[in-house]
């Protein structure tokens, strides 16, 4: 069984924190399935930020965007709801979750 993994990055620093919690765990698990989920003051260090091999996995808080009046780069996925929403459907589905 593939293990789901969603890290959750409100902040700058926790974006930092999923990113190398993601590096690390698919040097150990290459099959694994993660999701980083970025709200917050994430979402900005994301679009503001310099391109990152993890950005194909990280999905952005649609409300985040539209509050901060922000545009996400193509290289990010925005997610369909809201990031609350979406992580209590992704743990409903046994995503496990971690806040970075």
């Amino acid at each position: 069984m593939t293990s789901r993994v969603l890290l959750h990055a409100p902040t700058p620093d926790a974006l930092e924190r999923a990113r190398s919690n993601a590096r690390n765990l698919l040097k150990d698990m290459p099959e694994a399935q993660i999701r980083i989920i970025a709200n917050a003051q994430a979402v900005q260090a994301c679009v503001q930020g310099m391109e990152h091999d993890l950005d194909t996995v990280t999905f952005l808080c649609p409300n985040t965007l539209r509050n901060q009046s922000l545009r996400a780069p193509e290289r990010f996925q925005v997610l369909a709801q809201g990031a609350i929403t979406t992580l209590v459907q992704l743990q409903a589905e046994n995503w496990i979750y971690i806040r970075a």
